[in-house]
């Protein structure tokens, strides 16, 4: 016997899709986000390679990069835009969601972090329980900072709430090897910059000399983390756009 879909109101209103909306309302899933240019998309590639090894891991199959290919561009027709913020959802039974909206950009002005004892559960996979990083990000907001970082309980650094972060120790961009979400910018920048992964402790940040944050939007310097300032190093950020600046944009 099958089981009829609960009943859902939204506003007062039946859901449409009853069954669609209780899968996006179990919380269980994950996506990924992009920003979209004259209808092109930065390391596509490693978009679809995110959500194939995810849906994979959380559902047992995988995904189909061209399908989601064409989702994306439907959407993007049916909104009229060819500039966009673009996110891909994957839920139970491989339904895939795809939101378009205006177009946004990384901040170019210093960011000003907050430490938390926080690491994120299942860190590889973009997921949807992002309600430790949610509280913390807006705490930290709250007190003036513009995002949390997120470090163990003993100091070991991780990630920002929404963003990768890389340091400069005036020879090598050092990403934190702790686990965490490899993200597009960041793994474009790896593949271009000759950077390398270790370990890096709120304790090391003294011997630091510029640090910067990564997300789908691009790339922002980094101000300071808690009490302790950096300064911009125009010449390091400017080589780190020029290599992000490098990479091709694919139209979808």
């Amino acid at each position: 016997m099958t089981t009829p879909p609960p009943h859902i109101e939204i506003d007062g209103a039946p859901a449409a899709d009853p069954a669609l909306l209780a899968t996006l309302l179990s919380g269980f899933g994950h996506f990924t986000a992009m920003q979209v240019r004259d209808g092109r998309v930065r390391g596509f590639d490693l978009h679809v390679d995110r959500l194939d090894r995810a849906t994979r891991e959380l559902f047992g199959q995988g995904i189909d990069g061209e399908h989601v290919r064409r989702l994306l561009a439907g959407a993007l027709r049916t909104a009229g835009l060819t500039d966009a913020t673009a996110r891909v959802y994957v839920y139970e039974g491989v339904r895939i969601v795809t939101t378009v909206r205006a177009p946004a950009t990384a901040p170019r002005t210093p960011q000003r972090l907050k430490s938390v004892t926080y690491w994120r559960p299942a860190p590889h996979i973009k997921h949807l329980g992002g309600f430790g990083q949610s509280y913390y990000g807006e705490a930290a907001r709250r007190e003036g900072y513009d995002d949390a970082l997120l470090i163990s309980r003993d100091g070991e650094i991780a990630e920002g709430a929404v963003t990768n972060i890389a340091f400069w120790d005036g020879t090598s961009v050092i990403w934190p090897s702790a686990p965490c979400l490899t993200g597009v910018t960041m793994a474009l920048l790896e593949q271009r910059l000759g950077s390398v992964r270790r370990r890096v402790t709120m304790a090391d940040l003294p011997g630091m000399r510029a640090a910067f944050v990564t997300n789908s939007r691009g790339i922002s310097p980094v101000g300071g983390i808690d009490a302790l300032g950096f300064a911009v190093d125009e010449e390091l950020m400017g080589r780190v756009h020029e290599a992000y600046e490098s990479v091709a944009w694919e139209r979808l």
